[in-house]
């Protein structure tokens, strides 16, 4: 009878030390999982950053390109508006020396 008692109480503590090891095994398993979870999230927030930095990147610079096409086309258009024949050029300027110097 002590036998089967002692067989027992030896059952009891490697099944002990069995559930202990599996609570370690686990808990070891959670923490790798937590850490390559938090590794992925690192990993997927650096790539989403620099793939919203390219954006604004080139949108900043077709928005350079688009003003600078705007400014041409304003320059040309004020440049067509704006021209004067040599006649128109020369009158003008008389009428501005006129003015400067006090002559009517």
């Amino acid at each position: 009878m002590r036998d089967v008692i002692q067989k027992m109480l030896e059952a009891e503590a490697e099944a002990r030390r069995i559930v202990a090891a599996a609570e370690a095994e686990a808990e070891r398993l959670h923490a790798d999982a937590r850490q390559q979870g938090q590794q992925l999230a690192d990993k997927v927030r650096a790539e989403t950053r620099a793939e919203a930095d390219a954006i604004i990147e080139q949108a900043c610079r077709e928005a350079q390109h688009e003003r600078q096409n705007r400014l041409d086309q304003a320059s040309t258009s004020i440049e067509a508006e704006i021209q004067l024949d040599e006649t128109s050029r020369a009158a003008v300027v008389e009428g501005v020396v006129r003015c400067v110097c006090g002559r009517s």
